[in-house]
């Protein structure tokens, strides 16, 4: 079938034509933008999820609403060597530029703007393209303890736009990556300014070790957000992921082929985007056969090994990469870190640092106390293709 009109979107982010098993959590992030806008109080979100699940997805989603509805909106994804303060820096200097703008709120967006400054000489941040031409205003936003002075700072800016009459929604994805003190920071801004009544709403994603940390950070974090689960779709779900954008292109698929595809993918929307564009691919018309599931699986498997498992693998070290083996070995997880241990010879302890590295750079995750769990859905299969040997 022509692959110019292929509507699947195996891509990082992309948005893919029908977004299912989602309706939830969208609605409720809906609710919070319409109530916060009506100057009613509305919880933050933080969604939760494994690799590939469409957390990144979700959030474009939730900007877009966010958008329609009048809100400035600042998307963030956390990289694992930059500081929160220089991310948030350039993005508030955009939102109070633009609230300048708007008449009636001139007093409250200068003062805002102060307060970056302020900010910024703190952090010692580089301004670059986003020099700031107001003095900074003493004692605000300038103590150097970041759980302060993003407070602080947050307030102007909410203020600023209450005063426009709009709102402001920052969306930060991979919030993993986010240290203990940036992350307690964030709650206790946002929790100030639900006290204040100000319009700024957060929505996170991040691996599903967030809510823990929230909580360890900032103990009322489980009342201050709400944590939607982002799991694999159900098989009803998974298959209308499939069939439905195939007949909005006024072709057809064979229920055979749905099955098969949801089987294999166990419902992950990522997979699904990457199977169904290869049985698109693979098939000479419509509807879509089983005749050609053998050619979109091989196809599909070999991009999802060269691609979204590879550059995983990748990122680690000759021994973290042992260790990740030893996982594989064992079945499908999750683990016991004392059968890993086992499995290596080695003793508990002295694999601690190993094991808190990977979980660093978002390879495991703790799903329970001793327990460990790939964020990967289904790495432990790709390890056993092209990492284990019998």
């Amino acid at each position: 079938m022509d692959p110019v009109r292929n509507p699947f979107a195996p891509g990082a982010g992309s948005q893919p034509p029908e977004l299912a098993g989602r309706k939830d959590i969208i609605a409720s992030a809906d609710t919070a933008l319409q109530r916060v806008l009506l100057k009613r109080p509305a919880q933050s979100q933080m969604l939760l999820g494994l690799r590939g699940v469409g957390k990144t997805v979700l959030l474009n989603k939730i900007e877009q609403i966010a958008e329609e509805k009048g809100y400035l909106t600042s998307f963030i994804e956390v990289p694992e060597n930059r500081k929160l303060a220089d991310l948030l820096y350039p993005k508030i200097h955009q939102v109070v530029r633009k609230l300048s703008l708007v008449e009636g709120a001139k007093s409250t967006t200068y003062a805002a703007m102060r307060a970056l400054r302020s900010f910024a000489s703190v952090f010692h941040i580089s301004m670059g393209d986003f020099e700031i031409s107001v003095d900074p205003e003493p004692g605000v936003a300038d103590s150097g303890n970041l759980e302060y002075d993003i407070t602080e700072l947050f307030v102007k800016v909410g203020t600023a736009a209450g005063a426009a009459g709009k709102g402001w929604v920052l969306l930060i994805d991979e919030v993993q990556y986010l240290s203990p003190d940036e992350l307690g920071a964030l709650i206790v801004a946002i929790h100030r300014i639900n006290q204040k009544g100000l319009p700024i709403l957060l929505f996170g994603a991040g691996l599903p070790a967030i809510a823990a940390l929230s909580g360890d950070a900032k103990s009322y974090a489980e009342r201050l957000f709400v944590f939607p689960r982002v799991d694999a779709l159900s098989d009803s779900d998974a298959a209308d992921a499939i069939r439905q954008p195939i007949e909005a292109e006024g072709e057809a698929i064979d229920q055979a082929v749905i099955d098969a595809v949801v089987a294999w993918t166990r419902g992950y929307p990522y997979f699904l985007q990457e199977w169904g564009f290869q049985i698109w691919n693979a098939s000479p018309q419509s509807p879509i056969a089983i005749d050609c599931i053998d050619v979109a699986r091989e196809e599909a498997t070999r991009r999802l090994d060269d691609g979204f498992f590879k550059v995983r693998i990748d990122r680690l070290t000759p021994k973290e990469r042992e260790y990740v083996i030893a996982m594989a070995r064992l079945g499908p997880g999750p683990y016991r870190s004392s059968d890993i241990a086992d499995a290596l010879g080695e003793k508990l302890t002295t694999l601690g640092p190993r094991r808190a590295q990977i979980i660093a750079k978002g390879m495991i995750y703790s799903p329970a106390h001793g327990d460990i769990a790939f964020t990967v859905p289904m790495f432990d299969e790709y390890l056993q293709r092209h990492w284990i040997r019998d």
